[in-house]
């Protein structure tokens, strides 16, 4: 039985359980509270419709081999399980599959842990052909080593991967030669896709629009601000992982520069090893945008670990550590009023800039650094037209931002930023016209 099928019972119920180390030595530690990680814990339950019963914190002081959890522990969860009937047991930590089958049998109930339900949920989202490729390839890595339910997302049309169930125990098919087959197909398709999204990247910089590219913690705000930016209707919840496929459009900035936003995936703590992978070919684009905007939640007790989670996935992307990213508070309509002004007053000053994309608040300042961000390294051209030549009059306008225009005796000045790669094109295009102002524009 799938997430759908349990949703259309009405009688889906979940223990979600958070483990916690009594020691956790991650960087992020002293940032993270036990009880916001199992708040998250929660909210991926919910992104799969099920209805959370009990949720509760697990200290662990030393990981068992077995089952992760101590002997008394488990026998506690039992006890409980077996008198509430939940339809699957949520573990918010990595269970290797022996951990799981003991678990499973233990509590005599379905268990998931944190990488089943974030591979649940990036199921029922992916609403692309690349998108479903890329989950479905994450999903048989993980399953390769299990060999649990790993065919009966095969046989359903909708969403998700079959964790809440399937057809039969009779019918899951445990044969390692399938899976490895399917992975090696699937790598070749993604691999074209690649490809595509390399000679689409070709294509946008001989346009050329600049791309800047959105990036956060899932439920952020980066929808809602892509919609806000763009006048789309991207899909835009209060829900973990609303937006799976990237989605790119068109925007023109206050000063006349186009450039093409793009959204992306949201991050998330402990990402799974499996998503970072399959999903590489679509963050790549993240790391060949003009500017990368990382998008914070400035209402959330837990902004600066997110923000951590986030840098470790860029790093493990390959971004280079000198990048220069931009970062924008978002949601700062959930903040108190002084507060909020308070941030507001700031945008401008080459700090981060606080915006609402639900009000709109601090949009005009983030506009501008996106200017700032794409024209930095903008060459500046005095350009000499002759009035009647039409096409070169619109070429310039087409290919460049006009800053000054002057027109007198049948002849037109212009004032012109171009990025650096352009410079060759326009001195292809107007021959002996053209005096380099200003190597980079200030």
């Amino acid at each position: 039985m799938n997430s759908s099928d349990l949703r259309s019972r009405g009688a889906a119920r979940a223990f979600v359980i958070h483990v916690e180390p009594k020691n956790r030595s991650r960087p992020d530690a002293a940032l993270r509270d036990a009880q916001a990680r199992l708040a998250e814990a929660v909210g991926l339950t919910a992104a799969i419709h099920l209805d959370v019963a009990v949720a509760q914190v697990v200290p662990l002081a030393r990981p068992t081999p077995a089952t992760l959890l101590g002997t008394g522990k488990v026998e506690e969860i039992a006890i409980l399980a077996k008198d509430q009937e939940p339809d699957v047991i949520i573990v918010n930590a990595h269970l290797t599959p022996v951990q799981q089958r003991n678990l499973e049998k233990a509590w005599n109930s379905k268990v998931l842990d944190r990488t089943a339900v974030i591979l649940e949920i990036f199921g029922e989202r992916a609403a692309t052909r690349e998108g479903a490729l890329q989950v479905e390839l994450a999903h048989l890595n993980y399953q390769r080593s299990r060999l649990v339910r790993s065919w009966t997302h095969l046989e359903r049309q909708r969403g998700g991967f079959g964790f809440l169930g399937g057809p039969g125990e009779s019918q899951i098919e445990s044969d390692r030669r399938l899976i490895a087959e399917r992975i090696v197909r699937i790598k070749a398709e993604l691999d074209k896709v690649k490809r595509t999204r390399s000679l689409g990247r070709q294509a946008r910089r001989k346009v050329p629009f600049p791309v800047v590219a959105l990036v956060g913690y899932t439920n952020a705000g980066k929808s809602t601000l892509f919609n806000r930016l763009t006048e789309s209707e991207v899909l835009a919840k209060d829900l973990l992982f609303a937006t799976l496929d990237p989605t790119m459009r068109g925007v023109k900035l206050p000063k006349g520069t186009r450039i093409i936003l793009s959204d992306t995936v949201g991050f998330i703590a402990d990402l799974p090893t499996e998503l970072v992978a399959a999903f590489r070919a679509t963050l790549e684009e993240v790391l060949a945008a003009d500017v990368i905007v990382h998008v914070r939640d400035a209402a959330h007790d837990e902004s600066a670990a997110q923000k951590a989670d986030v840098m470790k996935v860029l790093e493990e992307l390959g971004l280079p550590p000198d990048r220069h990213i931009l970062e924008i508070l978002n949601k700062i309509d959930l903040l108190e009023p002084e507060q909020r002004e308070g941030l507001l007053t700031r945008n401008g000053r080459g700090e981060a800039i606080a915006v609402s994309a639900l009000t709109g608040s601090g949009i005009p300042a983030l506009l501008a650094s996106f200017e700032a961000g794409v024209t930095r390294d903008n060459i500046t051209l005095s350009l000499k037209l002759d009035a009647a030549d039409g096409s070169a009059l619109a070429f310039a306008y087409r290919h460049s931002q006009v800053l000054e225009r002057h027109d007198r005796a049948g002849k037109i000045s212009l004032s012109v930023r171009i990025h650096p790669d352009d410079l060759g094109r326009f001195e292809s295009r107007f021959p002996k016209k053209i005096t380099i102002e200003q190597g980079v524009a200030n």
